[in-house]
């Protein structure tokens, strides 16, 4: 039987589509595990210490860890940004490949405030724990800067997957309030950083959406 053609030029073939739709959500879920594993579950208890000058200390194995998990979420959305793109330039070539382009410009820049974060450790053990500090702080506002091109993504993705017709409306809607909560979050990075704790609260929209799209991918294959 012969392979079954993709119904637009430019797509993947139908045959490969659901692969690769679950390879999409595979890479989601590894960028999902891994950035909430290195933020939340490493680097926070740490940097949020009453005693960073301890913590920093003790805690150096933990911070480098971070690094590596940072690095796996790093290359897992290059890897996201291609597969998306070949999935998704048949609906629209010219924004699957803005998309991609955004999305790997939010890689480069997180990839960039990596090297604050691995002076760090370095830092701690030699007594400099307000350089320390400061290093991990560029290294925040670093990261919220690559969310200023993931927050358009995430607004191009969401009109991209809503014409697919293959998500639901719900999720593509979520996905694009997300990015919403991504532009806001980091213009008061930038802007009013006494604000970022107010706002914190409101990251779980992107965290329930990007979640609910990583399972979508994974379960039904459809985009």
């Amino acid at each position: 039987m012969q392979a079954l053609t993709a119904s637009r030029p430019g797509t993947i073939e139908q045959a490969d589509r659901r692969t690769h739709v679950r390879l999409a959500g595979l890479l989601y879920l590894i960028i999902i595990i891994c950035g909430i594993g290195s933020e939340v579950g490493l680097r926070a208890p740490i940097l949020s210490a009453d005693d960073p000058t301890t913590a920093l200390a003790q805690g150096a194995g933990a911070i480098r860890l971070s690094l590596l998990a940072d690095s796996v979420m790093m290359l897992a959305d290059v890897a996201l940004a291609l597969v998306f793109f070949s999935l998704l330039r048949g609906v629209h070539e010219g924004l699957a490949r803005a998309a991609m382009v955004f999305r790997l410009m939010q890689a480069a820049v997180i990839g960039a405030s990596l090297i604050f974060l691995s002076a760090v450790p370095e830092l701690a053990q030699a007594g400099e724990t307000a350089l320390a500090l400061q290093m991990a702080a560029m290294h925040a506002t670093g990261y919220d800067i690559g969310l200023i091109f993931f927050g358009v993504n995430a607004g191009i993705m969401a009109w991209l997957l809503h014409q697919s017709g293959g998500v639901p409306r719900v999720l593509t809607g979520a996905i694009a309030l997300s990015g919403l909560v991504y532009l806001t979050g980091s213009a008061l990075r930038l802007a009013a950083p006494e604000l970022v704790a107010v706002f914190a609260p409101a990251y779980l929209v992107p965290l329930l959406a990007e979640t609910g799209l990583c399972l979508w991918l994974l379960i039904r294959a459809r985009v």
